[in-house]
């Protein structure tokens, strides 16, 4: 009877989530905001992102384009499995790495629009007008490279941890501060998981999720993806929120006095305006948004079913990189191999320097982009270089700028290096 009990309790655990999707995000930012000081922290990180985010806006008005061109973005990630012991054979780890690697193929493909689904955009896009696919420009890569002291993992093998970092339910971890973390754990029946809607690198912030909706395939023992989230999406949406993207739904109702799309609901004007989410696998265009406009149950940042959901918007597009460019300064520069070898063809003097200085390349880099930040994440200078020529490119940051410490950033095809530069 007892083995019976058992078996029915499971049975009801996979019904419960195979009836709707559930994400903890708005519980967790409600922990975040009842702590004074996380507060503030959110709060300050927010005010620099509308910055960002309403130059990207000015931008891309005044070029009439989705996005201008940048270098690809990549971003340094570790995946951590909590509950599968270091002890493990070689055998289960290899499982779980491939697993790992099988969910960032999978947001890599979502977040660069890349996706084979994303061909079913073509005929219902008639159901949307003036809505157009978002494409980032961003690749994810688990980190190969110069780990965290004390971590154990070899150089050359990738960030993904065992049974010893994010215990006790933690939702961020000191020693992995500057990667976009993966945290894949047991959340019971009631989440599929969470993220902070605006999530910090540089606090060790993670994307917690449960072990039946990460990654895609065959999956590990204990740790295998079930439909109907078996595909990845439910990373591809809690990352979202980490990027600072909200529900699609999160509209507070359809007054039009309220209609502010840049301040109400998700705060991206080309998303429909909804105050109710979308479950199952809805037909394009069959439910209705406020007004005359029709919900786009296929966002990402929608309660979908995970093959029903295939496309971020151009406006989604433009709020998540300005978070990213925000962030950027925050995650490490020289983790991941390709940056190994950018660093070994790239130099810049003199350093210290006034404001102006060289950078030299052992081999022409035709298109890359320089971004420098001080130390409080204002950026003081953006550059971007195309069909570039010269082995030696002098930078002049400004006029007149203050003495201290910079970051700058070079983001070329190849990868992202960060550098400090002192201004005397």
């Amino acid at each position: 009877m007892k083995t019976k009990l058992l078996l029915l309790f499971f049975v009801v655990s996979q019904i419960s989530f195979g009836q709707q999707r559930t994400c903890g995000m708005q519980e967790h930012m409600d922990k975040i905001m009842f702590n004074p000081v996380l507060k503030k922290q959110y709060e300050e990180k927010q005010a620099k992102f509308e910055v960002e985010y309403q130059k990207l806006l000015n931008k891309k008005a005044s070029e009439n384009s989705l996005l201008s061109p940048n270098a690809t973005i990549y971003i340094p990630v570790a995946v951590h499995f909590p509950s599968v012991s270091n002890a493990s054979d070689a055998a289960t780890k290899t499982c779980f790495r491939n697993l790992a690697q099988s969910q960032i193929d999978v947001i890599n493909a979502d977040y660069n629009a890349a996706n084979t689904d994303i061909s079913n955009w073509t005929a219902a896009s008639a159901f949307y007008p003036g809505v157009n696919v978002g494409d980032l420009d961003v690749q994810f890569v688990i980190a190969t490279q110069n780990h965290p002291a004390g971590t154990g993992i070899a150089n050359g093998t990738v960030a993904v941890t065992f049974g010893t970092d994010f215990l006790g339910g933690a939702d961020s971890d000191t020693t992995w501060v500057g990667y976009m973390n993966f945290v894949v754990r047991d959340e019971g029946n009631q989440i599929l998981g969470y993220s902070p809607l605006g999530g910090s690198p540089a606090a060790g912030n993670t994307v917690v999720m449960n072990t039946i909706c990460f990654g895609s395939g065959a999956g590990c023992t204990g740790y295998v993806p079930q439909s109907p989230y078996h595909l990845g999406r439910t990373v591809t949406h809690e990352l979202g929120h980490f990027f600072n993207l909200d529900h699609t739904f999160a509209s507070n109702g359809c007054n039009p006095a309220n209609a502010n799309c840049a301040t109400e609901g998700d705060r991206v004007c080309d998303t429909p305006r909804l105050t109710f989410e979308s479950y199952g696998c809805p037909a394009a265009g069959s439910l209705n948004a406020c007004g005359t406009l029709k919900s786009l149950t296929m966002n990402y940042m929608d309660y979908v079913n995970d093959p029903c959901m295939y496309m971020f918007t151009a406006g989604q597009a433009t709020r998540a990189l300005a978070y990213i460019n925000t962030i950027l300064p925050e995650f490490k520069p020289n983790v991941l191999s390709n940056t190994s070898f950018l660093e070994s063809n790239f130099a810049f003097y003199p350093n210290p320097n006034k404001g102006t200085f060289n950078l030299q390349f052992k081999e022409v880099v035709s298109d890359f982009n320089v971004e420098i930040f001080d130390v409080t994440g204002k950026m003081v200078y953006i550059n971007e270089f195309y069909q570039n020529s010269d082995l030696v490119k002098e930078i002049k940051i400004q006029e007149e700028i203050s003495k201290g410490i910079y970051f700058m950033n070079i983001k070329t095809n190849d990868g992202l290096i960060t550098k400090k530069i002192i201004i005397e």
